[in-house]
């Protein structure tokens, strides 16, 4: 462990934590939040692209009075270190976030994912389901698929693709708008999303996390993710909860209805109006089910 990094002090009052930092395997300082009492047992959330921990912090402020929340920033997200050299796949994001769980020494988790989170947290889930208790899925896939929204494949192409996500920060910015359906982030919201993307450095995770997304049976993740998908089946007879929002632009109905298939006794709640940001767009409706379901014992 490393020391803790501060949040600048105008981001507190929406992100009023103390992320830790844990180094990893090569160096590599992960950032994560350790909120709640110190038990063995915590729920694990697991951000995707082109969010961080932020994404988190409402349901964190809802479960720390009586769970442990343990939400990593993924490598060059967030707090965490952005190299440039690093391996940004889906197999390095699962290894790291067995290694940051193996060193707090957790031995039960709960785990929420959301969009690329659902990969890298099932992912982890499938090979350690000894380990975990429930399951909360939030917009997301764990398997492969082969839609991909127009403006998303444009992000993924040779030369240009870097051009927008890096250069003109052209996918985290526009996801503070698209991702919304129900309500418009407010100026602080959308300042919070972005804090870590300010530069084409900051945002080569980013980039990356766009590039792994193994369209063609070719890319070196696909055999990843199809093992993700292979490990759900020892997910099934785990409690899970699917909250999804109706008018994502990107992991709209038809991954909802593969959900259904892979998790059939899963308790789903979808919400007609809400887009790819769930947790923040309908925030009412969702933070009491996510917080009830993983606080019923």
């Amino acid at each position: 462990m490393v020391t803790a990094t501060p949040s600048p002090g105008w981001l507190r009052a929406e992100y009023p934590f103390t992320p830790h930092r844990h180094l990893l395997a090569d160096g590599t300082a992960l950032s994560f939040l350790d909120e709640g009492p110190r038990t063995r047992r915590a729920v694990v959330m697991v951000h995707g692209n082109p969010t961080w921990s932020y994404y988190y912090r409402h349901l964190v402020r809802a479960l720390a009075p009586t769970r442990r929340c343990v939400v990593p920033d993924h490598v060059g997200m967030g707090f965490s270190d952005k190299p440039t050299d690093r391996a940004y796949t889906l197999a390095q994001r699962i290894a790291d976030l067995e290694d940051l769980v193996t060193s707090l020494g957790l031995e039960q988790v709960d785990i929420v994912v959301h969009d690329w989170g659902g990969a890298i947290g099932l992912g982890f889930a499938g090979r350690h389901p000894e380990n975990v208790r429930r399951l909360v899925i939030l917009n997301t896939a764990a398997f492969p698929d082969d839609r991909i929204p127009a403006r998303i494949a444009l992000c993924r192409a040779p030369l240009i693709g870097p051009l927008i996500v890096r250069g003109c920060n052209g996918f985290a910015w526009p996801a503070t708008r698209m991702a919304m359906a129900r309500r418009v982030l407010s100026a602080e919201e959308k300042r919070g999303y972005l804090f870590p993307y300010g530069s084409w450095a900051d945002r080569v995770a980013v980039n990356a996390f766009v590039r792994d997304i193994p369209m063609e049976p070719t890319h070196p993740t696909h055999a990843t993710l199809a093992a993700v998908e292979t490990g759900l089946a020892h997910l099934r007879g785990k409690e899970a909860l699917i909250v999804w929002g109706g008018r994502d632009f990107c992991f709209n109905d038809h991954f909802l209805e593969r959900w259904r298939e892979f998790m059939p006794d899963a308790a789903v709640h979808r919400i007609a109006d809400a887009g790819h940001y769930v947790l923040d767009d309908a925030r009412e409706e969702v933070l009491p089910l996510v917080s009830g379901f993983l606080t019923q014992d």
